[in-house]
């Protein structure tokens, strides 16, 4: 299993925290960001088994958060969430090679089995 540490980000607070409050109650670490340029500025991110991020945030999206953390050389699984899925954004998290898209509301064992999932190394 990779690192049981967990970086959320998410641009809606109340997403944010009940993410956060889900995933420390399921016996992981979670290291939260507002916004993707917190990600990407913070070296805490670097001991991350796994990152979930919203598809849509003002500046930068989840896919290009993903992106530059892969042109930096730091790949980790990843599982995106969306209120808006549309057909571009299924492509640009197929291409990412994303471990699952969950819709907002999404139900909590969705998340965890994904997060799960990203967890397992490669065979």
């Amino acid at each position: 299993m990779l690192s049981n540490l967990v970086c959320v980000v998410d641009d809606d607070e109340s997403v944010r925290e009940s993410l956060r409050a889900l995933l420390a109650s399921a016996g992981y670490r979670v290291i939260a960001f507002s916004s993707p340029e917190a990600c990407l500025e913070s070296d805490a991110r670097r001991g991350a088994g796994c990152l979930v991020a919203d598809v849509r945030m003002p500046r930068m999206s989840g896919p290009d958060l993903y992106a530059e953390i892969v042109r930096r050389g730091e790949a980790l699984p990843v599982v995106f969430i969306t209120g808006q899925p549309t057909d571009e954004i299924r492509a640009r998290v197929r291409d990412a090679r994303a471990v699952a898209l969950l819709v907002k509301p999404f139900d909590d064992e969705a998340l965890l089995d994904a997060i799960e999932q990203a967890l397992v190394p490669p065979s």
